[in-house]
Formats: C-alpha cells, structure tokens, sequence
C-alpha cells in the first residue's frame, strides 16, 4: 500500500517518478492566466491567517462547503476566520475522489509543511501551525516560496494599470507580473450593465462611443495602451462561442439597442460580439499577442444567490450549448480579416475536446509551433481524469509536444501547487507510454519533452523575457 500523497503522489511507474523528479519538479512556474488581484502584489499583502489567504474568494472550496452542508454564514458570511476553517476542515474527509483534497493537501504540505491530512479533529492545531508559518510571508515571498516566475493577471480595458507600474518600479521585485486584456463587459452585449461599461469605456477614451466599429476602435486603443505595459495576451470569457456574419448594420443595430437598456435578440447580440471579436482579434495578431477564448459556462445558475453573493461566487456549471460548432467560423472570420492570432481555446465542456483538437488543426501554420492551442483542461476539468482526456485527446488529434501546458485560473496565492499536479499527471501519462512501449527510453528525449510541455512553451509562446 502507497502512504497518503507521499513523495510519488500519482506517479505509477518508474519512468514518471524519473521525470518528475529529474525534471518536471525544479522547473519555475509560468502562470500565464489568473486572478490574483495585482494591488496584493502591488502593496505585498501579509495574511492575517491561513482562512484569509486559503478560502477567501476560492469558489471551489465554498461550493463543496455548501454540499457537505455548511451554512453561508462560515462560507461566505461574517462568521470568525477559524470556525470558517473548522467548517472546511470538517467536510475535507468527504471529498474522496475530489481534486480539491488533493489540492488542498498538496497547499498544507508545499506551503505549511503540513503532511497529516486535516479533519475536524485536528483543524484548530493545523490552524495556528499554519498561522505561525503564515507570519514569515507575504504575497510575493508566497509567489517566490512556489518558484513562480511570472503570472499575467486579469484586466479590465478601462483599468489604469497602476498597480502593474507600481509592481513593475519596484527593483526589488524580480517576478514578472503582467496584465492581460480582458475585454468581457464590452463585449458581452447581452449582459446587465453593458450601457453603463460603455459610458465608462468612453470616458476612458475622452469620446463618446456610438457605434460597434467606434467600440471596437476604442478597445484597439486600450489594447495599445496594454501592450505599452508589458501584456502579452488578451482572454475572452464567453457563455458560449458565438458567430454571425460580421454585418455592420446588425451589429450596430444590436449596439443602439443595448444602449437603450433593452437585451438584443441572440442573433444580433452575436452579430455585435462577432464584429468587435474579429477586430480585436487582428489588433492582438499585430502586436503578436495570444487570444484566448473560454467558453462553455453555465453562469450564475442559483439566480436568488447571485442576487445576494454576486457572481464567481460558486454558482456556476458546465453549458452543454457551448458554441463549440462556431469556432470553426470564428477563426475563419479572423483569418479572412488578416488577423487571426495565436489563440487559446478553452471549452468547459469536456465533450467539446474532439472537435477543438481537430478544428484547431485545421488553422495551423505561419512557422508558429502550436500556433492555435488547445487550452489545459479548465476549471471542472483540472482533475486527474479531466488532464489525462484533455493531454490524450490533443496527442491523438493534435502534436501534444507543442502544447503550452497549465495555468492556476485561480485566485489564491497558494495555488500554485496545480501546476505540481499538473505535472505528476503529465509525467504519469508520458511514463505509462514509454513503459508500455508507445515511446522511446530516450533519457535525453524525455527530458526536453517534459521541459517544453512544463516551461518552454509556455515562455515561448507567449513571449515572456524571463
């Protein structure tokens, strides 16, 4: 019998223990997509206890809170930090078979040196054991703890990027930290407040918007603006993929609609977000910037508890009508406008991962390895079994020795031991092939694979300087 998550956690065989440990384990982490909050970073935040840096704002952890029967009050609520962490304590034994107890482990013993598993019984000692260790770090001796590198965070196009230029002045801080263009509000035509974004946008801008392409305009400025920052890359977060014929008369009818208050119908909302995607699309291939596009989530299901906590809040679920049958026509589109870039795609539904492997195929080219990627698995599918189908299906369709490998997607500086999961999955998998005979014993071979598909891709891909 194997102890508990020992120091061969998931690896099976002896070629994954090799690569794991010869390789995958020393590399730095490059967190290309998160939602660390960068003033955090900005003003090195320090943690008044393990429940503030561990369970505030993770949506994972108070989603299986709420199902192991924890009342909002000590999820969510003002309930004192240590009932909130007895109260995840007390659920942990339940979740057999959740990645969340792996993870949940795997931050105790990388970040605390926490190696027993937590339970009601020993939640208040772990507690201030973790609460001790917690007083010699701070936000970025977190970052640093972790071998973290460099992340690109979440930005709004109308956001200053203050933080980002206090962070980047500061000599001392030798991680990169980067913003990246997040342009949802504008671009989500359908959703409540878009009226009053665009008034924002165009306050940013010093010009009244009044139509799609004046959008579109002013978001190409903004992106101007993020490129002279440091960003690399843009995410697109979307219910669904969406395309319509880009028609200017559509698109601009479905824009004055919006601006009254009033939702457009679903085909003219589609034909606005397809317009100002396509034009975005081709200012990020100028600045040689990566699109990434995650689609596929059912948001905000619980409406009375969206009503009350607000959204990323735990309330959200996989689409079965992710759009995966327009991505083809989206990236067409794009290429039909001289601009298609490198991009990302990301559906949350597993389903979907056949058809993004070959329809990414499909768009390849221009001399860049990988140019149209297939996103880790994202979200409800970072599990073992989730990473295992996403990395199978993109070797068996796609060249998996190109793909630019795992992000956090995450909030908490904590959980960067992901990207460790990641990698014990991925050298499981390569070891289970090489072992059985599908790949070469190459010791040289195997290592420049599992750096590429850890490090180098990643910081190739998207242009990182470190």
């Amino acid at each position: 019998m194997r102890k508990f998550m020992d120091e061969n956690f998931l690896l099976s065989t002896a070629t994954a223990e090799k690569l794991y440990h010869g390789t995958a384990k020393k590399l730095p982490i490059i967190d290309y997509h998160c939602h660390i909050n960068p003033q955090e970073i900005a003003e090195d935040r320090k943690f008044e206890n393990i429940s503030q840096v561990w369970l505030g704002g993770d949506h994972y952890k108070w989603r299986v809170m709420r199902a192991g029967g924890i009342t909002e009050d000590k999820i969510t609520g003002n309930a004192p930090d240590r009932e909130k962490f007895r109260a995840f304590a007390s659920v942990m034994p339940k979740l057999i078979g959740n990645p969340l107890y792996h993870w949940s482990h795997l931050e105790l013993q990388r970040g605390f040196g926490v190696a027993e598993p937590l339970t009601a019984e020993n939640a208040d000692d772990i507690y201030d054991r973790c609460n001790e260790v917690l007083k010699r770090y701070s936000a970025r001796s977190l970052m640093r703890k972790f071998n973290v590198q460099a992340i690109c965070t979440t930005d709004d196009p109308i956001d200053s990027l203050s933080y980002h230029d206090e962070i980047q002045a500061d000599s001392e801080m030798e991680i990169k930290v980067l913003p990246a263009f997040r342009p949802d509000k504008a671009v989500n035509i359908e959703k409540p407040g878009f009226a009053e974004y665009i008034a924002k946008l165009s306050d940013t801008v010093g010009r009244k918007l009044d139509t799609a392409e004046e959008v579109a305009l002013a978001l190409c400025e903004r992106i101007d603006y993020f490129a002279e920052h440091g960003c690399l890359c843009a995410d697109h977060g979307l219910d669904y993929c969406m395309y319509e014929k880009p028609d200017k008369m559509a698109a601009n009818h479905a824009f004055a609609i919006a601006m009254e208050g009033k939702c457009p119908d679903r085909k003219l909302a589609d034909a606005y977000k397809t317009l100002v995607t396509i034009a975005c699309a081709k200012k990020y291939s100028e600045k040689n910037w990566v699109m990434q596009l995650h689609f596929g989530c059912l948001r905000n299901a619980n409406k009375p508890q969206f009503e009350l906590l607000g959204p990323d809040t735990g309330y959200d679920a996989v689409n079965s009508q992710s759009g995966v049958e327009c991505v083809a026509p989206l990236l067409n589109a794009c290429l039909e406008n001289d601009g298609l870039p490198k991009t990302i795609l990301y559906s949350l539904n597993p389903i979907d991962n056949t058809a993004l492997a070959t329809i990414m195929a499909c768009f390849q080219g221009g001399g860049v390895p990988g140019k149209i990627q297939q996103g880790s698995a994202w979200w409800f599918n970072d599990n073992r079994f989730g990473m295992r189908n996403q990395l199978t299906e993109l070797a068996a369709n796609g060249v998996l020795g190109c793909f630019v490998g795992m992000l956090t997607d995450s909030r908490s500086f904590l959980s960067y031991t992901r990207h460790e999961y990641f990698r014990r999955v991925l050298c499981e998998l390569v070891g289970e092939w090489v072992e059985s005979g599908q790949y070469p014993a190459d010791d040289a071979a195997l290592e420049q694979l599992i750096r590429n598909l850890c490090y180098n891709n990643t910081r190739d891909y998207f242009g990182f300087h470190v």
